[in-house]
């Protein structure tokens, strides 16, 4: 599958001809500042949580392209409330199926909260499942047993994970992470984007090589093979 990288956690992945975007947060990122928004294309928007730097661009990019926007049943209401009424309510332990295949949501250790202090429900992850093949994109979580669960219902081609360490897991979590849920392709995100989860990137690969695991840390803007 074609991944594009377009900073901290938000990736777009192309599956049977749709693009799904995740946790867009791009005009507050200065590290993402030669992105254009307005190019950006999505059928699907996924959000794992209500924090600002994973919703900041969600009802620009969704208004742009009447994507259908995918959240726990607070961020549903606040998508509804904010003007975007294509918009899918889905809850940890459940799952929908949708023209690319099957989205299935899990849950995500990790708070959760809208921009103005409200409650913004539980985080969430998404594992999908796909005719193309299929992924885990964990969210902002830290690193729990009930990942193992995963593989009890889908073989994974690939994870994505937080790799920046403070707000989320780190390096270390992360390995631990790829093994429980038997992936050794991870792209890692949720990192350098501030001063506090600044990586060094070689020291990570290194890590992820030592253990057989493929680390990916894609430049912003760049679409890789998965």
């Amino acid at each position: 599958m074609k991944v594009t990288y377009y900073g901290h956690s938000c990736f777009s992945v192309l599956v049977n001809g749709k693009h799904i975007l995740f946790d867009p947060f791009i005009s507050g990122n200065e590290l993402a500042k030669n992105i254009n928004i307005d190019e950006i294309k999505a059928d699907y928007i996924l959000i794992s949580h209500a924090h600002y730097d994973h919703i900041l661009d969600v009802e620009r990019i969704a208004k742009n392209t009447g994507a259908k926007v995918l959240g726990n049943f607070e961020i549903y209401n606040w998508l509804l409330k904010n003007g975007i009424e294509n918009a899918h309510p889905i809850n940890p332990g459940g799952k929908f199926d949708f023209d690319f295949g099957t989205v299935k949501c899990v849950i995500a250790q990790h708070p959760s909260s809208f921009m103005d202090g409200s409650y913004g429900g539980i985080a969430c992850g998404f594992v999908l499942t796909t005719v193309d093949g299929n992924f885990y994109y964990s969210g902002d979580t830290a690193l729990t047993l009930d990942m193992q669960l995963i593989t009890k219902f889908t073989k994974l081609d690939f994870a994505i994970f937080p790799i920046g360490d403070g707000l989320t897991m780190g390096i270390e979590e992360a390995i631990e992470a790829s093994k429980l849920v038997v992936v050794d392709k991870i792209l890692g995100v949720h990192y350098d984007t501030f001063g506090f989860i600044v990586m060094d990137h070689q020291k990570a690969l290194s890590a992820f090589t030592k253990e057989n695991l493929n680390l990916f840390l894609p430049k912003i803007g760049e679409t890789i093979e998965l």
